[in-house]
């Protein structure tokens, strides 16, 4: 759990960050991309990602002017991109106008239960990096490179002339 804006901040920063890299690497063609019936595209993913930003801290009192409908989303890679770094930039921007340290205590309606505002936080930056996690698998088996995020990814340790780990 997150007991101050500034600890959020520091997290929601590196993993943005992260998110940005992964989604740089997407391209148009690899948006439909999905490895069974019942699963998400890789379009689908990003957006559920960009989307929620809104939708969660839309839940939780804080109004962003992003989009935040998972149904409705861009077709192009560079779009999805676009729109999350909005998304990013503006709860970076508003959080901590709207909500301060002693504020993180305070309960909101979440889903039909009542949540911490630091619960909303921790849940947001855990759903980005479940979902940023599905998509990883999917970009390999649509052909493209998947950068690191908590270290170097098999193409970077090639490119610095050692063994990918197995």
């Amino acid at each position: 759990m997150y007991h101050t804006i500034n600890e959020f901040l520091t997290d929601w920063k590196s993993e943005s960050e992260a998110t940005i890299k992964v989604f740089a690497n997407l391209n148009d063609e690899s948006l439909d991309h999905k490895n069974s019936e019942i699963g998400r595209t890789i379009g689908r993913l990003a957006w559920h990602i960009t989307a929620t930003i809104g939708e969660m801290l839309g839940s939780a009192g804080i109004s962003l002017e992003t989009l935040n409908d998972d149904n409705n989303y861009p077709k192009s890679a560079k779009g999805i991109l676009e729109k999350y770094k909005l998304a990013s930039s503006q709860l970076f921007e508003q959080l901590p106008v709207v909500w301060n340290d002693d504020s993180l205590k305070e309960n909101v309606n979440m889903y039909g239960e009542q949540w911490t505002k630091e619960a909303v936080l921790t849940s947001l930056i855990k759903h980005q990096i479940h979902h940023r996690a599905q998509m990883t698998p999917l970009m390999r088996q649509a052909g493209l490179k998947v950068p690191g995020i908590y270290g170097p990814s098999y193409e970077e340790w090639k490119a610095m002339g050692m063994e990918p780990m197995e």
